[in-house]
């Protein structure tokens, strides 16, 4: 398989008031990705992008493209992570 490039598989974050309590209530972020990625493909592009692992992904296409919503595992936080990439 060919290395992927984290960039091409997850394109921005989402953020609403909803994705920020889940920020931190439940350590998830949720980015819009390609819509032609994986719950496997988007696992690894997070895990490379932001030095991180992940406990689980869940997906859902809505009219605005494929929403990745991603929980960490316990050792990362969330929050950190969003303030590296610039939602806080």
């Amino acid at each position: 398989m060919l290395p992927i490039d984290p960039y091409e598989i997850i394109l921005h974050p989402y953020v609403t008031e909803k994705t920020l309590e889940a920020i931190e209530k439940n350590n998830t972020l949720e980015f819009i990705v390609n819509i032609k990625a994986n719950k496997h493909q988007i696992k690894e592009a997070v895990e490379k992008a932001f030095n991180v692992k992940v406990e689980s992904v869940n997906t859902k296409i809505t009219k605005r493209g494929k929403h990745a919503i991603v929980k960490l595992k316990p050792e990362y936080s969330a929050e950190e992570v969003g303030m590296r990439i610039g939602i806080f």
